[in-house]
């Protein structure tokens, strides 16, 4: 009672400017409190609805409104990957298409990794969406990519350096690491076509078999299976087919397998007749593979004399 008492007195005795200067001091931290809550509603909208549309897409796309909104307009606590482009039929930018493919495998690893957050988005601006984007950044050429950090403006750093570069999802994930500290760990969708291709030529050839069931001559032809072979090896030295190139690769790793094998029972530690089984083996692959790939360097190179084995 007091102390209240004695502050009574000590505003009693203020001259009246003091009083108009007490009130401007409380109406302002009034308006500065009201302000700071405005503005944090304000960032958790943002933040709530970049959320529901990751939710839904692991890129947002976002048209002139948006990317001011969202991207250029304070307040902001999180980073933005913009990737500006032009994916319309119209643009004939095939650039475009195979990095949106990249940026696409990118976000997609980002969105369902453990490490994701509310702390980086993942956004395209087309150019037929949001032309003035283009025109406010001064931008006259796509794909590009640029990172919008929480905090001031982007840096010459924050534009990825495509041309150098280029634009794999990996070198973006990288460059992303670089400028935010946040490591994506890229994961590719499996690629079924190799499997699809070699399960249909199985089917063409089982079904080939089981309508010649009752006349297998050909099988024994051995000039129908060298015509087949030479198909596949080109007979001059100034040329290569595709399926030449599979074959010499495969034959290569066959080699590599062996030598595999032959350090692996020359250098283990285990029973010896498992080893001597490995040397073997390993011996057998080295030698036999590596007389079919001399074969066919000497039909190619012709007048080569070295021979093994094979012909």
């Amino acid at each position: 009672m007091a102390l209240g008492t004695r502050a009574s007195r000590w505003l009693l005795h203020l001259p009246a400017g003091s009083y108009l200067l007490l009130v401007l001091l409380l109406l302002l931290c009034v308006q500065l409190g009201g302000g700071q809550k405005k503005k944090e509603n304000l960032l958790a909208e943002k933040v709530e609805q970049l959320m529901e549309w990751s939710s839904r897409r692991s890129v947002i796309r976002m048209n002139g409104d948006k990317f001011r909104r969202f991207v250029k307009a304070p307040p902001r606590n999180y980073s933005v990957i913009v990737m500006f482009t032009a994916l319309q039929p119209q643009r004939q930018c095939s650039v475009c298409r195979q990095a949106n493919e990249e940026y696409q495998v990118l976000a997609n690893s980002w969105r369902y990794s453990s490490a994701f957050s509310n702390k980086l988005f993942f956004t395209i601006v087309d150019y037929d969406e949001g032309a003035d984007v283009f025109q406010q950044l001064n931008m006259n050429s796509a794909p590009t990519f640029m990172h919008f950090p929480p905090k001031g403006k982007p840096k010459r750093a924050d534009t990825f350096d495509l041309q150098r570069i280029g634009f794999a999802a990996e070198q973006l994930a990288k460059w992303i690491a670089d400028r935010m500290d946040v490591h994506i760990r890229v994961f590719r969708p499996p690629n079924y076509s190799g499997t699809i291709a070699l399960a249909l030529l199985v089917s063409l050839v089982g079904g080939l078999l089981y309508l010649r069931r009752n006349n297998l001559e050909f099988i024994y032809n051995k000039t129908g299976w060298a015509m087949a072979a030479l198909s596949y090896i080109h007979g001059s030295s100034q040329a290569q087919f595709v399926a030449e190139s599979h074959i010499i690769l495969l034959l290569n790793a066959a080699i590599t397998m062996g030598m595999v094998l032959l350090n692996e029972a020359a250098t283990s530690k285990g029973d010896v007749g498992k080893r001597r089984i490995i040397c073997l083996v390993g011996l057998g692959l080295v030698v036999f593979f590596f007389s079919f790939l001399l074969s066919i360097f000497r039909s190619k190179y012709h007048g080569y004399p070295y021979s093994f084995l094979i012909k």
